[in-house]
């Protein structure tokens, strides 16, 4: 008899688990009263859901006994989850209150490729920089992008650098921060040791190998680079990078910024950077600032920027002959000869280091 009761029991709890019911109901604006068309409403963790109608109602059927919990999304509405007691068939009224999120500003550069656009180019997100920023020049930090080669004067990638992309020199490369041409007015040249460690302060970067998008004039003949500065940054931060390498290099940056604090952004970055340089009578010494401030309102912004630097370098210009690489006699004599050098500059050419001679030392 006791086995017989317990078998009742266990088919009861064992149906009741079994039961499904239907939960129906409404979906309003919290301020309004309006009916939201569109809504989702979904059982969490499970593949049943229900989107409202023109009035407002949904229904999901077959919902299984028990404590659920709905979750109610609509876009502009700040999502909801909400627990349902399914003992029977049950009617809820669901309300959702408005989401008002101030997001970073939508920056239309007509210098920009696209998916879609026909010209080859490669953009660098900031996660890339940083893995690639050592605080060296910015053509040295680019320098594994595909049809791009590098120079350095100093043989560190600190101090004067410069690039080809294709095979066009610098006087063919538009470069435009924020779509601001960089380029010099007269040669269309650009000088990256005038903006030592722009890389930190720069959110993405664009190569357009060939003609590309640029609307700046000859200097876009070769290729273009476009740099976009740091996006806003909602939360307070400090940061504090200091390194050391080869050759004398050191790297020291503050980075800091206020966070969004009624409505207004200050960021700023202040950069030294020293080095010795592999080449004699090669070194460097950099320094750098970058300040933003930015007034975000419900459908404007306005964001003001000023970035500069200073540099003070030797000269290292010509790079090292032939002759005194292959350490060949005869022919640094003629190289002496050839130049016009003097007595001594003929012995700091036989005299120097095959790797690091410097006809300015």
């Amino acid at each position: 008899m006791f086995k017989l009761k317990m078998a009742v029991v266990g088919c009861v709890l064992s149906l009741h688990a079994m039961a499904q019911f239907n939960v129906r109901g409404t979906v309003r604006d919290a301020k309004t009263n309006e009916a939201l068309v569109g809504a989702t409403v979904q059982v969490e963790n499970q593949n049943r859901f229900a989107i409202t109608d023109p009035q407002g109602w949904f229904e999901i059927a077959r919902v299984a006994a028990g404590q659920q919990t709905l979750v109610i999304k609509f876009l502009g509405y700040q999502e909801k989850r909400q627990i349902v007691d399914v003992s029977a068939d049950q009617v809820v009224e669901l309300v959702l209150e408005e989401s008002t999120e101030l997001t970073d500003e939508v920056v239309v550069y007509s210098t920009r490729l696209t998916d879609k656009s026909p010209s080859a180019f490669s953009t660098i997100n900031k996660v890339a920089l940083q893995k690639q920023n050592f605080g060296q020049d910015l053509p040295i930090i680019l320098n594994w992008s595909p049809s791009l080669v590098t120079t350095s004067d100093a043989g560190t990638g600190i101090g004067y650098t410069g690039l080809r992309i294709r095979g066009s020199d610098a006087t063919r490369i538009n470069v435009t921060i924020n779509g601001v041409p960089l380029n010099e007015s007269d040669e269309h040249g650009v000088f990256w040791v005038d903006v030592p460690d722009i890389a930190t302060s720069t959110q993405s970067i664009q190569v357009q190998r060939g003609v590309g998008n640029s609307t700046n004039g000859a200097g876009a003949f070769g290729a273009s680079i476009n740099l976009q500065t740091n996006t806003r940054n909602d939360q307070p931060y400090a940061d504090i990078i200091n390194s050391v390498g080869s050759f004398g290099t050191q790297r020291h940056t503050i980075g800091f910024g206020t966070g969004l604090k009624n409505n207004f952004v200050f960021d700023g970055r202040l950069s030294m950077i020293k080095s010795d340089g592999f080449i004699d009578r090669a070194t460097s010494d950099l320094k750098s600032y970058y300040l933003s401030a930015g007034y975000y309102g419900k459908k404007t912004f306005v964001k003001a920027i000023v970035f500069g630097g200073n540099e003070i370098t030797y000269q290292s210009w010509n790079g090292v002959p032939e002759s005194r690489l292959n350490n060949d006699l005869a022919a640094m004599e003629e190289t002496a000869v050839a130049e016009g050098w003097n007595t001594a500059q003929k012995n700091n050419l036989l005299n120097s280091n095959s790797r690091t001679f410097n006809a300015y030392t």
